[in-house]
């Protein structure tokens, strides 16, 4: 298993780190200033109000912010997520459990490998005719933005393709008492962004930025 940071973190100095966050959330300190990467809606959107209790089960909302992430949506997955298998689905999300850090999760759960019910809802997703591992993957990171990353081409040519992703990244935000976990949270405050944008999306919008950094579509 290969494993390496992106560029942006790994000097000491944080200071390019925390222009890539503003400048993919167009940020000036605190201050939104609009959109000018397109991702930077999928952290957030709601247009209907009820994400907050709406978090065991997939819903259009869900399908749309994958858009903002360049995932083409097809008729299939709609259908699939949101009527013939939703229960399905939804059952499997509910077993994850409540949103929660990544970092803050014993070794022993991710060792369990395709029995963590995060794993087997991936794979289930995958199912799906027009879902690969890049749009399951984002799906998952929607629902549990916390606990699981967001992975795509990019960030595994900026990391190094490990043989496992999420494995490879927990031991990095774990080792040193949590040391990459807590600066993400730092550089998260730095930019002037909301702890609705987690850990985990710090790390991925930093790798993204490194690998496609005149991109607006991501």
């Amino acid at each position: 298993m290969t494993w390496q940071l992106p560029e942006a973190l790994q000097p000491n100095d944080d200071e390019r780190a925390v222009a890539l966050l503003r400048a993919y959330y167009r940020r000036d300190g605190g201050r939104p200033l609009g959109v000018a990467y397109t991702g930077a809606r999928f952290d957030d959107w709601d247009s209907t109000g009820t994400r907050a209790r709406d978090t065991d089960r997939f819903t259009a909302d869900d399908l749309v912010a994958l858009r903002f992430l360049s995932i083409k949506v097809t008729a299939e997955t709609v259908g699939a997520l949101l009527c013939d298998r939703a229960e399905e689905f939804n059952d499997l999300l509910k077993h994850i459990g409540p949103d929660h850090d990544l970092a803050d999760l014993p070794d022993s759960e991710l060792a369990g490998g395709s029995q963590w019910p995060a794993w087997r809802l991936h794979d289930r997703l995958c199912t799906i005719d027009g879902v690969d591992w890049v749009t399951a993957g984002k799906l998952l990171a929607r629902k549990r933005p916390r606990l699981i990353p967001i992975y795509d081409s990019v960030v595994r040519e900026v990391v190094g393709a490990p043989a496992v992703f999420w494995p490879a990244l927990h031991q990095a935000l774990r080792a040193d008492g949590s040391a990459l976990h807590h600066r993400l949270l730092r550089l998260r405050a730095a930019a002037g962004l909301p702890p609705s944008i987690s850990a985990l999306r710090v790390f991925d919008v930093l790798a993204w930025m490194s690998g496609q950094p005149h991109q607006s579509s991501r």
